[in-house]
């Protein structure tokens, strides 16, 4: 009778730790291919992320923004006329040499308007060859190794069916909230582009306002916003990198469910600091 209890004591053993093992490697696995998103998303430009909104951004920009930038630099423009030319005496006294700085200023304006678009694009270029090359340096893998899960199932092989039972329990609950950190991911990395086709589709308008003293405020913040979000991807890379590294220094021998728990504690903070790297960035770069 004993034995036939050990038997089916044994059979289920094993079903659960089979059970345990597959949720483990589904989460693991899913953990993986988050993480790898964020490390191959984060390098691309805009427009190797998506050509299609490339170029209807691009389009959207030159054909319906730049003329009403054209407008907001023509009332800038005007304004600054008329303020130089009435500071002094009421009219009664206009330097000339005022006047030619005001009409290369005015070129300068107008050539940088027309050219908006390739700015905005070199910054984002410069920001990217930062973060390539940051990739580059940035040693470790991301990975939970299959030798980690090897070591998981020899330490499940050694516990009782009690306590494999709570890990079931906890292996499936802790799946379903992974997935959920999947998610955020997903929402931040992406969100981060769709952010910046918005912030480069407006491009025109602030930058109508940099040549104006009193007004260029407006285009040095958002000229701050650009380089903010653009190395924002730098920040999450170094995120990824340190989160590697923990990721690889959880001891999964002797203790499984530390193990685990271990490593959702660690993506739990990955999560929650890849929502901070954009005001980290605009604390960098001081946009607001």
């Amino acid at each position: 009778m004993q034995s036939i209890l050990d038997a089916i004591n044994e059979w289920i053993k094993e079903i659960l730790i089979g059970a345990i093992n597959g949720n483990l490697s589904t989460m693991f696995g899913d953990v993986n291919e988050k993480v790898g998103t964020i490390a191959a998303e984060v390098g691309k430009t805009p427009q190797g992320w998506n050509a299609n909104i490339f170029s209807m951004i691009q389009n959207l920009s030159e054909n319906v923004i730049v003329p009403i930038a054209g407008l907001v630099i023509t009332y800038v423009l005007c304004y600054e006329l008329i303020s130089m030319v009435t500071e002094k005496n009421n009219m009664h006294e206009v330097d000339v040499a005022n006047l030619y700085k005001w009409m290369f200023k005015t070129a300068c304006a107008i050539l940088i308007l027309s050219n908006t678009f390739n700015i905005v694009m070199a910054v984002f270029d410069v920001s990217q060859s930062v973060i390539a090359q940051a990739g580059r340096l940035i040693q470790g893998s991301t990975d939970v190794s299959a030798d980690m899960l090897a070591e998981l199932e020899t330490s499940l092989e050694a516990m009782d069916l009690g306590p494999l039972l709570g890990l079931w329990l906890q292996s499936a609950l802790i799946g379903f909230t992974m997935k959920a950190m999947g998610i955020i991911i997903f929402v931040l990395v992406y969100g981060r582009m769709l952010e910046i086709y918005l912030l480069t589709s407006l491009a025109p308008i602030p930058v109508a306002t940099l040549s104006n003293r009193e007004l260029g405020s407006t285009g040095q913040n958002y000229i701050k916003s650009l380089f903010a979000v653009g190395f924002q991807g730098l920040l999450i890379l170094v995120c990824v990198a340190i989160y590697a590294v923990l990721i690889q220094g959880i001891a999964t021998s002797g203790d499984p469910i530390g193990a685990i728990w271990g490593t959702v504690g660690y993506t739990v903070l990955l999560c929650f600091m890849l929502f901070k790297t954009g005001s980290i960035a605009q604390r960098i770069f001081g946009a607001h």
